[in-house]
Parts: structure tokens; C-alpha cells; sequence
């Protein structure tokens, strides 16, 4: 079923990742097993990521005219923002110019990639999303407070991984929500939302499509750490999900119906979606990029799919693999390794027992005399455990002992 490819050829393409991040070694690796020419690109050169590519590129990757200069000079083939979110726009912006693939069209990626702006077009287009509004300055939100139903959601409109977010209950405190969402924010703007009741638990999953088809849709449970300082970044995922066949359907269609308004093309998509109790389905995000968290390598480990080989052929206009909606070989989780307390790490214990019999893969993201910070986002976790079980109840007992088989020491 796998594509082949001669690497004399594959060797004249040109990838460039934008980003320099743990997410990005599977690309690299799976890049340069193509035998496909690697150029990372950000202005941090002591990311890990320019370690394994072939060639560092030091450039702001939100400046989309910087990244195009750099793209021209480099003469790229494809370019990708995988699980890297300030780059997407960049990375849109500069396929549209030279005139290489990408997932939608620049223009999309910026409705994408603004949650109130994603938000406005959602309602009219006739889409389940909770009354919003994007703001500047607290002053605007102010005049407002009586169109939403409190509580409410303040959040980043340009910011992944649950960074600034938060839940208030009345107009009182929407302050220091406002202060915290705009120092999370690129662009200094803000979205404030009705909050919506779960039923179940929210999903976070990567799917594709293929010339504006959704061939691949999957949904996955995404749990909390309620005892986290910010109690909505994500510490858990699990595929498959327990959400209902008939509201899994409903969103797929969902989707589809979106991604044909938007006239996507093809690729991976990070989606966030929900089920609320009163009964209606909601698609809280979309991203054109994978997701973060390893996201698309644990979906590929967990199915035997090749999400993260598509993406990559996908950017350098080659033929893809044959891709489909997945089925899961028992159930998966991807444990987000991270403290809720401040200092150095010491050790990670694991159990070895657990660790033969359930662990199928460890990305570590810090080590021993590193310093540790408390977790409220992605990028203050110590690593992903990708974990697999026979059964959802097996899982959940090693969630609920998880200090039988897992030690974080901090110094």
C-alpha cells in the first residue's frame, strides 16, 4: 500500500518546517526517510528540531514576508507548519505565492487561525458555535457584558495549547481574564464566548482530507487536570472516543459541509469538537496544521495509517499513500507528562512492569537538572507517554493509580 520513491529524486525536494520543536523529529525522520532535504526555520537556533534537519533557517516564523524571502532564496518545494500554530499563516502565505500546495488558501488560514473571526464565519454559515466576540481592549468588552450569558470563555484569538485562557462568572473579573488572554496573544486581541455545558468530553484529533474530501475523520476523549492551575489544558487523550456513533456522524458531516464552504484542499487538519447537553454538536476549532502533543504519530502508531508520510508528500506535490477512517487496536492515550509544582527535575519514575506491558512510546521533553515549571499549557509539559490497553477499564485504573506506576521528583 506504501508509496515508493527513488531518492535520487526525492533528494532534489526542499521541505521547509517552520518551527523547532519536539513535534517536528517524526517529521524530520519520516521526511528524510523519503530522502527528502530538511530546512527548519525559526529565530530560536537552539531548538531541538535544527539538531536533526539539514539546514537551519533563523527567521521569525509569524513575519509571512520574512518566511517568504527565506523560502525564495532556499527554493523550497513544500512547506509545512506541522503542530507549530503561530507559523500556519506564515505557511499558507507563502505556498499561495510560490505557488505550492497547502491544506486551504491564505485567505482561509486566516479565518482559521483567528478564533473570532472562525467564530463569526461559523454563524454564518449556519454552524453550531456559542455567542462571540473578538475585542482589543477590556474597555470594548465592557460595553458588551450584557450580550453574553455568563459565565463566559475570554481566550487568546491566535493562541493553541489552552494558553490564556479562562473561565469567568460574571463581568466583575473579566479583567484579570482579559490581562491573561492578551498576554497570550501575537496579535493583542481577544475572543470572549458564552461557556458551554460538556455532555462527555471534548475531542481533539487530526484528520485529512483529499481534494476537499474528509477521508479520514476520527474523534478522541480529552480529559483535564482539575487540579492545574489552568484547568483547560488538555493532560489526556484517548482514542477511540466514547462519544455516541450518531453525534461522531453528525460532526463528521459537519465538518465536511465546512471544509466544502471553505474550498480546502488537501491535508491535516487539527480539530477540537464537542457535544454539548442541550443536545446540539459543536466544531470548536480548526487548525491546518496537526496537532501538538504528538498528535498525528500516536493516531498513526495507534492504526497503522500513515497521517504524518501524507502530510509531507502531501506538501511536496507527490502522490499520497491510500488513507481512510482509522480503527484502533485496543485503546490508546496519550498522557501528558507534567507537574503542577515549580523547580528542578530530579528524576521520571516508571514502573517496569507498566512500563513493558502498556507503554509503546516515550518523548521526553526535559531531563534530570532541567528546570520545571508549572503546567499551564502544552509547552510546560515534561514529555508524552503514548499508552495502550485491551480495555477503556483497564485504562481508567492506571489513570485513577497513576501513582503506582509513574514518580515525577522535582528538586
Amino acid at each position: 500500500m506504501g508509496s515508493c520513491y527513488n531518492n535520487r529524486e526525492m533528494k532534489q525536494k526542499r521541505l521547509m518546517l517552520l518551527g523547532g520543536l519536539p513535534y517536528l523529529l517524526p517529521i524530520i525522520e519520516e521526511a528524510h526517510r523519503l530522502g527528502v532535504y530538511v530546512i527548519t526555520a525559526d529565530y530560536l537556533p537552539n531548538n531541538i528540531a535544527h539538531k536533526y534537519s539539514d539546514e537551519y533557517c533563523n527567521v521569525s516564523i509569524v513575519d509571512k514576508e520574512a518566511v517568504l524571502q527565506a523560502a525564495l532564496e532556499l527554493q523550497i518545494n513544500g512547506i509545512l507548519s506541522h503542530a507549530v500554530d503561530p507559523g500556519v499563516v506564515a505557511a499558507a502565505y507563502v505556498a499561495e505565492k510560490m505557488g505550492l500546495p497547502f491544506q486551504c488558501s491564505y485567505e482561509v488560514a486566516c479565518i482559521l487561525q483567528d478564533k473570532s473571526k472562525f467564530r463569526q464565519f461559523l454563524s454564518e454559515n449556519g454552524f453550531n458555535t456559542p455567542h462571540a466576540r473578538g475585542y482589543g481592549n477590556l474597555r470594548e468588552a465592557l460595553r458588551d457584558v450584557d450580550f453574553f450569558t455568563w459565565p463566559v470563555i475570554v481566550k487568546p484569538v491566535d493562541s493553541a495549547g489552552s494558553k490564556g485562557v479562562s473561565k469567568v462568572e460574571s463581568s466583575e473579573h473579566l479583567a484579570e481574564a482579559v490581562k491573561i488572554a492578551l498576554d497570550a496573544s501575537l496579535s493583542k486581541k481577544f475572543v470572549i464566548e458564552d461557556f458551554l455545558n460538556l455532555e462527555g468530553y471534548q475531542s481533539s484529533a487530526d484528520v485529512f482530507t483529499v481534494d476537499g474530501k474528509l477521508v479520514y475523520s476520527t474523534y478522541s476523549d480529552q480529559l483535564f487536570d482539575s487540579n492545574a492551575e489552568n484547568p483547560y489544558t488538555p493532560a489526556i487523550e484517548i482514542w477511540p472516543a466514547t462519544m455516541p456513533q450518531y453525534y461522531q456522524n453528525e460532526l463528521t458531516s459537519e465538518l465536511q459541509r465546512l471544509f466544502t464552504t471553505l474550498d480546502v484542499k488537501s491535508g491535516i487538519y487539527n480539530v477540537e469538537s464537542r457535544v454539548c447537553t442541550n443536545g446540539k454538536v459543536y466544531i470548536m476549532e480548526v487548525s491546518p496544521r496537526g496537532g501538538g502533543n504528538r498528535i498525528a504519530e500516536l493516531q498513526d502508531m495507534a492504526t497503522g495509517q500513515c497521517l504524518i508520510r501524507n502530510e509531507i508528500l502531501k506538501a511536496l506535490d507527490m502522490p499520497m499513500n491510500k488513507i481512510a477512517s482509522p480503527i484502533y487496536e485496543g485503546v490508546w492515550c496519550n498522557y501528558i507528562l507534567h507537574t503542577n509544582e515549580a523547580g528542578i527535575l530530579h528524576a521520571i519514575h516508571i514502573d517496569e512492569q507498566f512500563r513493558r506491558e502498556h507503554i509503546r512510546s516515550m518523548g521526553l521533553t526535559k531531563s534530570p537538572g532541567d528546570k520545571v515549571e508549572v503546567f499551564m499549557g502544552a509547552n510546560q509539559s515534561l514529555g508524552t507517554l503514548f499508552l495502550q490497553f485491551d480495555t477503556r477499564e483497564q485504562l481508567n485504573e492506571a489513570l485513577v493509580n497513576q501513582d503506582k506506576w509513574l514518580k515525577i521528583c522535582l528538586e
